[in-house]
């Protein structure tokens, strides 16, 4: 029986934080574990391009996420871990693509009618002001990178459906004038995934600047838990889980009944000071080894690049096929 093939991207442009770790991180490396799956995993650093014009933000990025997936224990060896940089036959697949791609299609991606629709808002003469080719054809080469390994399921959070249901449609275009060449990938989204608030309130998102860093020193990890904001109610008063950012970051690590205690706790009026004392001790926990090997890591670079490498060549071994197939499609090939 052949496996299905589960692959997710990470794009380059920020360093993990708690909420990555929750939200994607554990259940995708868990996930990857099970039987009758064949997980595909790589960080996309040509889509950070898009958005990112800072070479060094990009590097340290790939170092640290690489780092972070191989600490929170991704084994290399059961899945096909790479950098999607490394993988020419991408940016091929990505132009026979892009020929069969609607202009039309394009228009409607949300990321591109957005930037339209702030120029309109500004008053700008040029409603496509500041956009660029990356962003507009950002959904084929995501396509590109999906229909590359024939990817059966992709999980993703509910802003990337759009791009998915396009990669439906350019693989199906493609299907229908050449033949039968690209599976139609599965969107996954779990409802149950987690979406942890940040410092604020707010999603935890580098895009609001209110990330808690997975692996930041304990000293700095525990001030930042500190700066948690809650509200004024005293020691002694009873608090309200619903809406409260540390309980909410307690649940998505804490054993049910942990949660449950937690929730006695608050009831009989725990106060700011120890709930933020308890979730730091509970995380630092559980986070420790996972830091101390990430630590390990950054500072060994070589063994990151000789990782990523290694699953470059597994991917290229199945990329090399799959674009030959579709180059003899297209028409381009040896002349016989």
């Amino acid at each position: 029986m052949s496996k299905q093939i589960v692959l997710t991207g990470i794009t380059t442009t920020g360093i993990p934080h708690l909420g990555n770790y929750a939200g994607a991180i554990r259940p995708a490396i868990e996930a990857s574990k099970q039987d009758g799956v064949q997980s595909y995993f790589f960080l996309a650093d040509y889509h950070a391009l898009i958005k990112c014009h800072e070479p060094e933000r990009v590097r340290e990025s790939t170092k640290a996420i690489a780092a972070t997936w191989l600490a929170c224990g991704l084994d290399p060896e059961k899945v096909t871990f790479y950098r999607q940089s490394d993988i020419p036959e991408i940016l091929e697949l990505n132009w026979l693509l892009t020929s069969v791609t609607a202009k039309g299609l394009m228009n409607r991606a949300h990321a591109y009618k957005a930037a339209v629709q702030e120029n309109i808002e500004k008053g700008d003469a040029d409603p496509d002001k500041g956009v660029t080719m990356g962003l507009f054809s950002y959904p084929v080469l995501m396509s590109a990178d999906i229909l590359m390994f024939n990817a059966h399921k992709v999980p993703v959070g509910k802003d990337q459906v759009q791009h998915l249901e396009m990669c439906r449609d350019i693989a199906a275009r493609f299907n229908h004038i050449f033949g039968e060449t690209f599976v139609l990938p599965e969107v996954v989204v779990s409802e149950e995934s987690m979406v942890l608030p940040g410092l604020d309130g707010r999603k935890m998102s580098k895009s609001y600047n209110n990330t808690i860093p997975l692996f930041e020193p304990e000293k700095k990890f525990r001030k930042l838990i500190n700066k948690i904001v809650t509200n004024s109610l005293e020691p002694g008063e009873p608090k309200e889980t619903d809406g409260c950012s540390l309980f909410a970051i307690y649940s998505a690590f804490a054993k049910p009944e942990e949660v449950a205690n937690m929730r006695k706790q608050y009831a009989e009026g725990i106060g700011w000071g120890e709930t933020k004392k308890q979730l730091f001790e509970y995380l630092n926990e559980i986070l420790a080894d996972k830091r101390e090997r990430y630590n390990e890591l950054m500072q060994d670079p070589a063994y990151i690049e000789a990782t990523l490498q290694q699953g470059a060549e597994k991917a290229r071994e199945k990329a090399a096929v799959l674009l030959a197939k579709a180059k003899q499609a297209v028409g381009i090939g040896p002349i016989r």
